[in-house]
């Protein structure tokens, strides 16, 4: 990744054309990421040497490290309970630059479990309900510049385009969830909510994944009323 690739720098930073010959990317889509990050403090661009160099937060996260368990263990019991609640699996998503990681995972109920992610496992954002739900959480700006950068990553899942997933953008920011059916994986249901942060930009978001069939519209009503309550008692209560 440009955030890998800018933290094996020296003082002195690294090129825009070094960064893309190391990850073999084109120079727009290079730069695309490195903006997303800048943006998000993991990289400093220097604009009169035009050098990348790993940013302050970078730092700051290595000694907080205690950040993701404080996170995990606030949330945890919303996870189980939601996943208890619905029978389905529930998880955690944590958005990480472009991308979405996921900090905890409950199995459900139901016989036939579906586990699209694992824990520690990271999606692009846009890629499934929690990660999507994240994307729509970003300024109108940034989620472009993420699904222009994310655009060439998005050719390993047949039913995702940059369109479809400024769609589900859209509708998510109406309607407060993010709907994704066979998207990612075929015949699995998923619905994303990202954890409103007071003052801030969402980085979590509570999802769960079911098979499609067990996804009738009375369900799916219920699912998201259980995730609304689950995230307005701990975020509002």
């Amino acid at each position: 990744m440009a955030f890998s690739t800018a933290g094996q720098s020296n003082s002195q930073g690294v090129s825009l054309a070094s960064i893309a010959g190391a990850l073999g990317l084109s120079r727009s889509t290079s730069y695309r990421i490195l903006k997303c990050l800048v943006d998000e403090g993991l990289v400093e661009h220097d604009t009169a040497n035009r050098r990348y160099s790993v940013g302050r937060l970078t730092y700051e996260l290595g000694l907080a490290v205690t950040n993701d368990a404080l996170d995990i263990a606030r949330w945890r019991a919303a996870v189980d309970r939601v996943a208890a609640k619905t029978g389905v699996t529930c998880y955690l998503m944590s958005r990480s630059g472009i991308e979405a990681t996921c900090l905890h995972k409950t199995d459900g109920t139901a016989i036939i479990r579906v586990i699209p992610v694992e824990v520690g496992q990271r999606r692009l954002l846009g890629v499934g309900a929690g990660s999507t739900a994240l994307l729509a959480a970003l300024d109108p700006e940034t989620s472009e510049h993420v699904i222009r950068a994310i655009e060439p990553g998005l050719g390993r899942y047949p039913n995702l385009t940059a369109d479809v997933v400024r769609r589900l953008v859209a509708e998510t920011r109406a309607t407060g969830f993010t709907v994704s059916t066979g998207n990612v994986v075929k015949d699995v249901f998923g619905v994303g909510m990202a954890i409103p942060k007071p003052g801030g930009i969402p980085s979590l978001a509570l999802s769960l994944a079911a098979l499609a069939n067990q996804a009738g519209e009375d369900a799916v009503r219920s699912w998201k009323q259980i995730i609304r309550q689950e995230v307005d008692a701990i975020v509002f209560g």
